[in-house]
């Protein structure tokens, strides 16, 4: 059976492995790029800064971004970039920040280069960008038709980045499954690539229930182990592989639409992405009526730091009206919630949203936090040993 469907599988370069940042100018020199604009954050970047690697025989302007990835943002940097004659875009920093370069690149029709300093989001593996307006709520997805020239993910940086980001992208990455699955289990003849995409969305899963906290106990005492490497690149590529395989079938239901529509309130741009995004699994799963799932994750949300309710986003003091206005926007126009089974409307989120909360505030979980907190195994990482590379695993992964 054939589907209506685009393949966007992987980027054309992939490296992780400890130390590849300094590959970069000899890669650009295979990409016969020689000027490009390198696009930064702040604090990401102090901490990356002093890993970057020389320019080689490239030129590169730095620029810092606004800290949003907005059409003026994209559209400002794409001036730069074209002013200074760039062949290419380097982003370095974190999820938004990634995509703003992908979004900038795509405007100028040139390659895009991207070295993560954190494993939050799958963004470095997707050619496609989440675009936002000035006030932080989401207002569209643009798909690139080019994939990402190059990734560099060098774990010796991921492992200064802060442990809630880990979480957070485990949180976003556990997303896949349950937004996958409600979709792809109800194709009777899936085609190959939909099948691989089901496979991804699995095994993110499966890697992250097993090795999601061993993962942030390694990140908090600064070692690269074998559950470290197998949740960073579950997070990143095989997150990836399941919209680049799936497309529309795969990549979003409703855990992310619940996170679009939370983005309307001011006060949840404090909250990263991934966990409103953890957040959305629930309710999504709420208006399934799969409560049993439910209470299955209720204990790995703790362990982990994700939070499980409105109250531990800080949010249990919006008032109805304007959890209103959240569910109305995470129903609005072709939202990918309607992909669930069933006439998903603003009222059933609505109430969803409240069942999950009463369910949440009574749960008597010893390992639940009452607000939303990193473990004590996580915040220990404000005084992370020097890095250390352990375990079994042969890290020098160098796929092309």
């Amino acid at each position: 059976m054939a589907f209506d469907m685009t393949v966007r599988g992987a980027p054309q370069s992939y490296v992780f492995r400890p130390g590849c940042w300094e590959e970069l100018g000899p890669r650009l020199a295979e990409l016969g790029i020689g000027r490009a604009l390198v696009v930064h954050g702040g604090d990401s970047w102090r901490a990356a800064a002093p890993r970057f690697p020389e320019a080689g025989r490239a030129e590169f302007r730095f620029e810092r971004y606004g800290g949003e990835c907005t059409s003026e943002e994209r559209d400002r940097l794409a001036r730069i970039a074209f002013e200074e004659r760039s062949e290419a875009i380097i982003g370095v920093g974190g999820g938004k920040l990634s995509d703003l370069a992908k979004a900038v690149a795509g405007r100028l029709k040139l390659p895009v280069v991207l070295l993560p300093t954190l494993a939050a989001t799958c963004s470095a593996w997707t050619p496609l960008s989440i675009m936002y307006d000035r006030n932080g709520a989401m207002v569209a997805y643009e798909i690139h038709p080019r994939a990402n020239a190059l990734v560099l993910l060098d774990p010796l940086v991921l492992l200064n980045s802060p442990p809630e980001l880990l979480a957070a992208g485990i949180g976003d990455t556990l997303a896949k499954w349950y937004e996958a699955d409600v979709i792809l289990s109800r194709i009777p003849n899936p085609s190959v690539e939909l099948t691989v995409a089901s496979f991804a969305a699995r095994t993110c899963r499966d890697n992250l229930l097993r090795d999601g906290e061993a993962a942030l106990a390694a990140l908090a005492a600064g070692e690269f182990d074998d559950a470290f490497a197998r949740v960073v690149e579950t997070v990143v590529l095989a997150a990836g592989m399941v919209g680049g395989f799936g497309d529309r079938y795969a990549r979003t239901a409703g855990a992310h639409s619940v996170h679009d529509g939370l983005t309307i309130l001011p006060e949840a741009h404090a909250v990263r992405h991934g966990s409103k995004v953890a957040y959305g699994i629930l309710v999504q799963l709420a208006l399934e009526e799969r409560w049993a799932e439910i209470d299955s994750l209720l204990p790995f949300y703790g362990r982990v730091g994700l939070p499980a309710s409105l109250r531990e986003m800080g949010l249990g003091s919006v008032s109805d009206e304007r959890l209103r206005a959240v569910a109305d926007r995470t129903v609005e126009g072709d939202a990918s919630i309607h992909l669930l089974p069933g006439d998903i409307t603003a009222e059933r989120v609505l109430d969803a949203m409240r069942r999950l909360e009463a369910v949440t505030s009574f749960e008597a979980e010893p390992t639940r936090a009452s607000t939303f907190r990193p473990s004590e195994s996580q915040t220990a990482a404000s005084e992370k040993k020097p890095a250390r590379i352990t375990g079994e695993g042969d890290f020098r992964g160098d796929f092309i």
